[in-house]
């Protein structure tokens, strides 16, 4: 019995070490036997081309030089965010990129530039903005507990020394390797203001075994060096005097704290009623800041929601769910914007109630956090 056992473990080893050795000379294969040599990469009908070595992805070869296209998987092919349109040279969409392109967008050639392999010339359209983008270094000022699972990171810029961006955008921050844990870039909405170009904060909510967030909690440390890319997204303030309903729930308080303390220092005097969702009165932060907001301007109004709240705690504000809050405080927002931010699920569900209460599609306005 003890030698028949002994001869099904030598097999597995044997087998495991064999798919490993397999594994290692594909490897091999791609990067040396298969030697794709020089390719080019035109942009925008030739406006600008590059010269990059050929096998990698499309999104690691224009990071290269300097084109950062938005990607907060790490070039996986799970969060969709690196979509641009390959017009000649992007080989056949692969099974990873299909669930995440609608047939119209197929059908223009949109692809997951992370699943795109650059074998040969190719052509491409990149977003004019996109070329704005840039790479930071900066350095951590500090770390601030705002909820049992919110931090908030402040960032000094050392290299560019300045950024400009719109409120609402986003930016990246590129994770440190630990534990075994491999870098990886994810995407944390902006919380400062425009204003404050040499400087930027984030609000973080940890994940759990999330390797960014984990590694932000862990292993970061206040005057270390870090790096950065931005800014990303078209989430921010319509060019409108249209009265707005913002509603976001955890982190999502980022974007919309950057958006109302911007309209706040540039006088924007829009009316705007201000959602949040949380659990309890720990999941809570920036509160005496937007009370402030509230008592210093008019047009201002924040609402925050408990679902989950004790009875017992002596908590006077809303209790139940962010969109039972609305519904409470209107029911027809005819001619108003609407900013959401927060999970798919919170985003859906808001999405719905104000469609309930005549905002049209194309004034809602939103954030998801996955």
């Amino acid at each position: 019995m003890g030698t028949i056992l002994t001869g099904i473990i030598t097999a597995t080893v044997f087998l495991i070490l064999m798919g490993l050795v397999l594994a290692i000379l594909l490897v091999l294969a791609e990067k040396k036997i298969l030697n794709y040599g020089t390719c080019k990469i035109s942009i925008n009908d030739g406006n600008k081309e590059l010269e990059v070595q050929g096998g990698a992805s499309l999104l690691s070869l224009l990071a290269e030089k300097n084109i950062y296209i938005p990607s907060a998987c790490g070039g996986r092919g799970s969060c969709a965010y690196c979509k641009l349109v390959v017009s000649e040279g992007g080989g056949q969409l692969s099974p990873v990129e299909e669930p995440y392109l609608t047939a119209d967008e197929i059908k223009a050639g949109v692809r997951l530039s992370c699943q795109v392999k650059v074998r040969n010339d190719i052509s491409i359209q990149i977003p004019e903005a996109l070329f704005k983008i840039k790479k930071y270094r900066a350095r951590v000022e500090h770390k601030k507990v705002l909820t049992h699972d919110i931090l908030e990171l402040r960032f000094k810029l050392l290299d560019p020394q300045t950024i400009d961006f719109k409120a609402g955008q986003y930016v990246q921050l590129t994770s440190e390797t630990y534990k075994g844990r491999e870098s990886v870039m994810r995407a944390y909405s902006i919380s400062s203001v425009p204003s404050e170009k040499n400087y930027i904060e984030l609000n973080v909510r940890l994940v759990p075994d999330g390797i960014c967030t984990t590694w932000v909690f862990d292993h970061m440390k206040e005057g270390q060096e870090v790096t950065l890319s931005g800014p990303y997204g078209d989430f921010m303030l319509s060019d409108t005097s249209a009265p707005m309903i913002c509603m976001a729930g955890g982190s999502g308080m980022a974007p919309i704290h950057s958006i109302v303390n911007h309209m706040a220092e540039m006088n924007i005097q829009r009316l705007c009623y201000y959602f949040f969702g949380a659990q309890q009165q720990r999941d809570l932060f920036y509160l005496e800041e937007l009370r402030k907001l509230e008592r210093d301007h008019e047009w201002f109004t924040f609402i925050p929601a408990l679902s989950a709240e004790p009875e017992s705690s002596g908590w006077t504000g809303f209790r139940g769910l962010v969109t039972e809050a609305l519904a409470e405080h209107f029911d027809d927002l005819t001619g108003y914007e609407a900013y959401l931010c927060g999970s798919p699920g919170m985003v859906g569900a808001c999405e719905k109630e104000l469609k309930k209460f005549n905002v049209e599609e194309d004034k809602i306005y939103y954030d998801e956090f996955a």
